[in-house]
């Protein structure tokens, strides 16, 4: 088994109790682990000055997830400052130091493969944050099913600093390894992502009503008879928008944007609201979706289906022709969707356009279409960034295999629902910030409200974008600041469309950006230059929403603001489960694509560089747009450097460069599934 180097406490502390010795800055935060042992420690509560990185000797036992107090022993500055000569600031410094003490242990779960050894148990790890072995019951594991080779997910219960090894219980017997389920459930395990429900909350689920009665209408806006639909992917099963149409006498237009009456079935502290809370959001694997609730209200009471009366939350705006809104309502409603559309089939109806067999939704359809683009292109040239990357899907056959990569197009249909459902998100957020009033103006009294928020990109990457485009020709402007910095990127983007270079641009430009995030504090959202935004369209999969719906419901009543602290640690809450969704779903598709190239060794692919680091270069080939790197050890014909500030490597003694989005071909070197890597080598 692989144990850890043993460590005799710390010798920054005790160099710290003696008088006239230098005591050491402390930090408190999250570990970071690495295949190697040694970690990163990120620090906690505002601390903005970069991680701090600890060998794996002065680690006192600590594991990935674990919240410690580490005394910072050096500070240098990164290879990029120091070679340019330039005095570091900030994060512009490289920190090491050696943990003092654990804090917290995380909890987090880790998978491994189940191994016995005589009367013992061990859990082994080939986890690229885990690498130790962990000890555990080997009755316990026999009592759960477990048999040699399965693979399980364990829990560190402790790791005395006596022990060879870190102690630990299983919670979970996944399977085989290479089965489907056993692999994709072995993902969610390793993000502490649930892939079943308890039976309580199942039971809680099954025991609300179906039935709408006359007290559930009651204070509800009817539109049962107001011509409705969804639009939504073929493969769908919950529907949580529609779009109501009708044609007004004075020539404008009644849009309503319906989204599913969530938090109207979900009361909170109850057995669902908790679970969903937890979650945070639904969970899109390659081959499954892990729903944020369970399927009695997620599939069926909350899903908009054609031809039943559902109980919605709503905006309605009276619009023109340009897409002006003239007047807007917000409240509860009632519907009844007459249809349901795939994206396919608005997108034939669009194709068509007057040549469309003459109806009144196919005429609803193109008007609606004609409106969006109109609020894109106002949106666009007030300043929202319009990345254009390719969405690469992976097709999985019934066992989950995967069988194809591809790439998905948006279209007008897309955009079109897309379009109105940031419309609602924005009229939902500027009502409570700006207190109902429709003057663009916050209020200083405005109610605790749950904002989606979206920061200004850095200055200094944007500068690098400057200066790398400026190596294939283009000119950005000198000031890359506030909304300028935004039409600049798309200027430039719109130049380089259709070259070699795009892509490089794009991922320089995306790199830039802030996390959009949710917070109380409405600093407005950059990236779709709204000055209020938040989310109210989807409750089915995102806890935020239910959040939005209870407080605009709450406001809409009379209600006093709630408590600003304690939904700002909700805030945080979500911004975190969001995170971890998004990693797990990214780990699901790396899988996927790693298990799809299993059979593509020794292929040759042409492709280009997605990236550049002091380890390697990464390629995405063609036209699956699947990464793998290229070691930098592994070209034989020269050394080649790290040149950070040129997004390049360069070769010591050829002076070759390599830079991003350079065209390369490569040959699949390695296809690793367990730890869903992909090894190439330049052809």
């Amino acid at each position: 088994m692989r144990n850890k180097n043993k460590t005799k406490g710390s010798r920054s502390q005790r160099k710290g109790n003696h008088s006239g010795r230098k005591v050491f800055p402390q930090v408190t935060g999250r570990v970071q682990m690495t295949r190697e042992g040694y970690i990163f420690v990120l620090p906690e509560d505002g601390q903005q000055s970069g991680d701090i990185y600890v060998k794996a000797a002065k680690t006192r036992n600590a594991l990935d997830g674990d919240l410690v107090r580490v005394a910072v022993t050096k500070e240098k500055p990164t290879n990029a400052v120091a070679k340019a000569g330039a005095r570091p600031t900030g994060k512009e410094m490289r920190r090491e130091g050696e943990v003092i003490e654990i804090l917290e242990r995380s909890g987090k779960q880790f998978v491994g493969f189940l191994h016995f050894v005589g009367a013992q148990a061990w859990v082994l790890m080939q986890s690229k944050n885990m690498p130790y072995d962990i000890m555990i019951d080997q009755q316990q594991a026999l009592d759960m099913g477990g048999k040699p080779g399965m693979k399980v997910a364990v829990v560190v219960d402790k790791w005395e600093r006596r022990d060879s090894a870190p102690v630990g219980h299983l919670t979970d017997v996944l399977g085989m390894p290479g089965d489907n389920d056993t692999e994709m459930h072995a993902i969610l395990a390793e993000f502490n992502l649930p892939y079943r429900f308890e039976p309580e909350v199942e039971n809680a689920a099954d025991g609300i009503p179906e039935e709408i009665t006359a007290q559930d209408l009651k204070g509800r806006k009817d539109f049962r008879d107001t011509l409705t639909f969804t639009i939504d992917p073929a493969d769908a099963k919950d529907f949580d928008d529609a779009i109501s149409f009708k044609k007004l006498q004075n020539g404008h237009y009644e849009v309503g944007v319906h989204i599913a009456d969530v938090s109207y079935y979900v009361k909170p502290g109850t057995a669902v609201d908790k679970e969903a809370r937890e979650r945070g959001t639904s969970v899109y694997l390659v081959d499954r979706t892990v729903p944020m609730l369970p399927e009695k209200l997620c599939n069926k009471l909350c899903s908009l289906r054609p031809d039943e009366d559902k109980l919605c939350f709503s905006t309605v705006f009276e619009m023109t022709p340009k897409a002006e809104v003239k007047e807007r309502w917000i409240g509860r409603t009632v519907i009844r969707s007459n249809h349901r559309f795939s994206y396919e089939q608005a997108q034939e109806v669009i194709d068509a356009g007057e040549e469309a067999p003459a109806s009144e939704i196919n005429e609803a359809i193109l008007t609606l279409n004609a409106m969006a683009a109109k609020m894109k292109a106002r949106r666009v040239k007030a300043g929202a960034i319009s990345f254009d990357r390719p969405e690469m899907k992976v097709e999985v056959d019934e066992k989950g295999k995967p069988v194809n990569v591809y790439e998905k197009i948006s279209k007008e249909a897309n955009w079109l629902i897309e379009e109105f459902m940031l419309l609602a998100n924005k009229t939902v957020a500027e009502y409570i910030a700006t207190d109902g009033r429709m003057n663009g103006v916050a209020s200083k009294k405005a109610k605790t409200f749950v904002y989606r928020v979206h920061d200004l990109p850095n200055t200094e990457k944007l500068e690098g974008l400057r200066d790398f485009a400026g190596n294939f020709g283009y000119k950005m402007q000198d000031k890359l600041e506030g909304r300028e910095a935004a039409r600049s990127i798309n200027a430039l983007l719109e130049q380089a469309k259709e070259k070699p270079e795009f892509a490089a641009f794009e991922d320089i430009a995306l790199r830039s950006m802030a996390k959009a995030y949710y917070s109380t504090d409405n600093i407005g959202h950059y990236g779709l230059a709204f000055d209020f935004y938040t989310h109210f369209t989807s409750p089915i999969r995102r806890y935020p929403d239910t959040m939005v719906h209870r407080l605009l419901g709450a406001y809409l009543a009379g209600g006093e603001s709630r408590d600003k602290a304690k939904f700002e640690l909700e805030c945080q809450h979500a911004s975190e489960r969001e995170q971890v969704a998004a990693d797990a779903e990214r780990a699901s598709v790396k899988y996927k694509l790693v298990e799809f190239m299993m059979d593509k060794e020794g292929q040759e692919f042409d492709g280009h560089i997605s990236g550049v680091t002091e380890w390697g270069m990464y390629v995405e080939i063609e036209p699956t747009k699947i990464e793998g790197m290229v070691s930098l050890r592994d070209i034989r014909s020269d050394y080649f450097e790290f040149d950070e500030a040129h997004y390049r490597v360069v070769g010591k003694r050829t002076r070759k460069v390599y830079r991003l989005g350079d065209p390369v071909r490569i040959r699949v070197k390695k296809a690793n599934l367990e730890q869903k890597l992909l090894d190439y080598e330049l052809v």
